[in-house]
């Protein structure tokens, strides 16, 4: 059986312009990167302007377990499926972290036959957007330190600093450090932190900015400090923004790759879902509803990460409106969800099934209080017996979503013919009531209750006397009526990993809130998230390896 990195390998890839040339859009308004990756320019994007826009189809999983849902694979495929049935459908997809590349799960471009290529570039470098975030980001901690250094004209307090450098590498060593030590020349002494890119602020602009000079405006809105009095500190205040709007003149642009069976796919930015906002970017997401008659976008782990700020602050913030949600589950992590060990996952056990559907049937009922038709995509494992599949279906139409097999990892498009049919229908019976779950222009802690009780199906949140005092800073400068961004366990539907399935009576801690002005949003850390991931025991990059011909491997 080959690998996933064999598999692309393999694949028969079209020169970039003909992917392109696809989608009717001219070799001029793009801008290659060597034969099989390019962006598009600005030109190419204002060109679609006029345009009408197709359907939007977001993919969203029920909570990620160690038996594997195939959430970004599902997409893959259904695009391959819908391109098969005659439709024009474009994928809209995030970027791959190197955290996780090298950590624990490993590459983020698919698997098996529904895969984006070159499989090896996306997973690595890509176009250097990540690095440009990266330098963006940290240049603008440099010029911070440096106003320290050249004698605090603005009064900044070191203190209360509200920017952290980043890395986009797990390096748990890198959370908490001292920086200016040594001389007088070496910089002013303060605790710093790192957090890994794709949960920077910087991140979250690059990916919710219209274009180029809403990108430097939400830059000039980044809080950056406050001063020994209590006043707000933004980048613009430091003359930081031109520079770090240069360093991702580039980045800005959404790119174009192909999927294993040469269809367009957009791969642009990369937020995790558990720290940050958890979607591709807004230009990716409206180029593709211009070039297709169907946009195909995921947002990353369970709904109650992912499409909930999929739902509350992208489509909120880009005026979009979903037509239809692709809920990924697998009898594998309902079992695992019902208390079934990971080792014995293969053998038939519907009494643990339906103990573990609950964790499905709660993301249903979440993902219809926004007035979008569900459609479950239960991702086929060999193992699956007849009884545990027609279990599943009996239950998803019960909760009153249908529901359909995919086989897209082994038989690519072929194996999602049956699940594009019926999202197809679905779109087609019952036409999107789509609204936000909450006023965004409430109290905060109002918001976040509304989310603890109805999507995380607690009794309510608690604020830690940290998260009061943070809060109460962003009151004081009238920052408070913006949407909520939860850093929350993908594990669980609460803010504990250990609960799995639907946990009942409890309430969601939340130990600290940060004002991302730039971005728009608030973010509200709860349990014991954390912003800069670790490797694990035995990381990713053990495996990975490249030959003499540079040929890469282990990557997935």
């Amino acid at each position: 059986m080959l690998t996933d990195i064999e598999i692309a390998q393999q694949a028969k890839m079209l020169k970039i312009a003909e992917i392109a040339g696809k989608l009717g859009i001219d070799t001029d308004d793009t801008e290659p990167y060597g034969h099989y990756k390019a962006k598009l320019t600005q030109r190419c994007l204002n060109k679609l302007a006029d345009k009408p826009d197709g359907k939007l189809i977001l993919v969203t999983a029920i909570n990620p377990t160690p038996a594997g849902e195939g959430k970004t694979t599902t997409s893959i495929g259904l695009s391959e499926a819908m391109n098969k049935l005659g439709k024009k459908a474009v994928l809209a997809l995030r970027e791959p972290s190197l955290g996780p590349v090298f950590g624990v799960k490993g590459g983020a471009a698919g698997g098996g036959y529904s895969q984006v290529v070159p499989m090896e570039d996306i997973n690595l470098h890509f176009t250097g957007d990540m690095h440009a975030l990266t330098a963006a980001n940290n240049l603008l901690c440099a010029i911070i330190d440096n106003h320290l250094q050249q004698g605090n004209e603005l009064g900044i307090d070191p203190r209360m600093i509200q920017i952290d450098r980043c890395l986009d590498m797990n390096d748990r060593a890198l959370r908490n450090c001292v920086i200016g030590m040594g001389s007088r020349v070496d910089g002013v002494p303060r605790q710093d932190h790192f957090r890994i890119t794709v949960a920077s602020e910087v991140m979250a602009i690059l990916c919710l900015a219209a274009d180029l000079p809403d990108l430097k405006k939400r830059l000039g809105n980044i809080l950056v400090a406050y001063t020994y009095d209590g006043k707000p500190v933004y980048a613009r205040d430091l003359n930081a923004v031109g520079a770090m709007a240069a360093l991702l003149k580039d980045a800005i642009d959404p790119n174009l790759v192909q999927t294993l069976e040469n269809n367009p796919a957009l791969i642009h930015g990369g937020p995790f879902a558990n720290i940050a906002h958890g979607c591709n970017s807004v230009r990716a997401t409206r180029a593709a509803l211009k070039l297709g008659d169907y946009c195909i976008t995921e947002a990353g782990f369970g709904s109650d990460l992912g499409a909930e700020k999929f739902f509350d602050i992208k489509c909120r913030f880009a005026g979009l409106k979903p037509d239809c949600v692709v809920l990924v589950a697998t009898v594998r992590a309902l079992k695992y969800n019902g208390g079934v060990p990971k080792t014995e996952l293969g053998t038939e056990n519907l009494e643990a099934l339906k103990k573990g559907i609950v964790n499905l049937g709660t993301h249903i009922e979440n993902m219809r209080k926004y007035g979008v038709p569900v459609v479950v995509a239960l991702n086929r494992f060999g193992t699956d017996t007849d009884a545990e599949l027609a279990y599943v279906a009996e239950y998803c139409k019960e909760k009153g979503a249908d529901s359909a097999l995919s086989e897209v990892f082994a038989k690519g498009g072929e194996g999602g013919i049956e699940l594009a049919n019926h999202v197809l229908a679905a779109m087609e019976s019952t036409p999107s009531q789509f609204k936000p779950l909450y006023d965004e222009k409430l109290p905060v802690k109002e918001k976040v209750d509304i989310l603890a009780k109805e999507i995380y199906r607690a009794n309510g949140a608690i604020f830690t006397a940290q998260a009061e005092k943070a809060l109460k800073k962003i009151e004081e400068i009238g920052m408070d009526r913006l949407p909520i961004c939860v850093a929350k366990t993908q594990y669980s539907l609460s803010d504990d990993p250990a609960k799995l399935g639907k946990p009942e009576n409890y309430n969601i801690t939340v130990r600290d809130v940060k004002l991302s002005s730039g971005a728009g949003f608030i973010v509200v850390y709860t349990g014991d998230i954390m912003t800069m991931p670790g490797l694990p025991k035995k990381p990713a990059a053990y495996g990975i390896d490249i030959d003499d011909n540079g040929s890469i491997s282990g990557l997935f």
